[in-house]
């Protein structure tokens, strides 16, 4: 299995690969997301420790129940060889119908074949008001209209 771009990447494959990571995420769909990444990938999501594509299903399902009407941007920060670095920030409601913006920032290693092997994110919430938020557009992929995060001042 492989997921182009392969690495090493440049400018304008980086970016890219940002931009498939997005548009898989707003997705919402666990099982898809997880085949970016390799059977044994690991990650660090907060305080919580992720191994293999079983336990990002898993984790995936939970955090999309929890945090309804899911909306995310992702920006390049940098790149080398077979590593990108990103921040993002997502909006969501919770349960109770109050509104987040978390943001944060990603350290992705891939293999050979393009498959994220290693994810390191920090990421904190910021409980914000419905007329606060920025990301307005339906459930899926963000529009190539929609500003991302450094033009919205993010």
């Amino acid at each position: 299995m492989s997921r182009p771009p392969f690495p090493p990447f440049n400018a304008v494959s980086a970016v890219q690969k940002v931009r498939l990571a997005e548009d898989a995420w707003n997705g919402q769909d666990p099982e898809t997301v997880a085949q970016a990444y390799t059977p044994d990938s690991q990650w660090r999501n907060r305080l919580e420790f992720i191994h293999g594509r079983e336990d990002i299903v898993e984790f995936l399902a939970r955090k999309w129940e929890r945090e309804q009407e899911y909306r995310l941007i992702k920006e390049l920060w940098a790149f080398q060889g077979n590593r990108i670095a990103v921040r993002f920030a997502y909006e969501w409601r919770d349960q109770t119908g109050q509104w987040f913006r978390s943001h944060g920032n990603e350290n992705w290693e891939f293999d050979e074949n393009g498959l994220m092997r290693y994810r390191a994110a920090s990421i904190n919430d910021q409980a914000i008001s419905a007329t606060d938020r920025l990301f307005h557009w339906p459930e899926g992929r963000r529009p190539d209209s929609h500003p991302g995060l450094s033009a919205l001042g993010l």
